[in-house]
């Protein structure tokens, strides 16, 4: 699988992301990042990622972006273990990465918490996906 990052995999869809914050979506935190996430038939990718920084946070915009840049760094890396299990399960899955923080953090910081975050909506998948005895 290759490490990109394409246009079918950015949520921007604003039925889509209505969907996702007007409820029934899972959230969970790992600061600096909150991940929202919610399983939709109707997008085009198995996986399709939002990221939003606030302005209230980082009043400059070189700020913002940097900090988006790394969590869309840190996705296009590590998101074959979403991909599989949204594989597996045969579904699709939108995920929003909503940064916390007040103050920057290393790219390495970044990295590790978007890992555990997907790792975590993976299992979730599975669990769902799963016949139960």
């Amino acid at each position: 699988m290759a490490n990109t990052l394409r246009k079918a995999e950015r949520l921007n869809k604003k039925k889509a992301i209505e969907k996702m914050f007007a409820g029934g979506a899972r959230s969970f935190s790992f600061f600096p990042l909150r991940v929202v996430y919610l399983p939709m038939e109707e997008l085009e990718a198995q996986a399709a990622i939002l990221v939003s920084v606030s302005k209230r946070r980082f009043k400059r915009a070189v700020k913002r972006n940097r900090v988006k840049r790394q969590i869309r760094e840190a996705y296009r890396l590590n998101k074959q273990q979403l991909v599989q299990a949204a594989g597996a399960g045969n579904c699709r899955v939108a995920v929003a990465f909503i940064y916390l923080g007040d103050r920057l953090f290393p790219s390495s910081v970044i990295t590790e918490k978007v890992k555990l975050a997907l790792a975590r909506i993976g299992e979730e998948i599975a669990k769902q996906t799963s016949p139960e005895p």
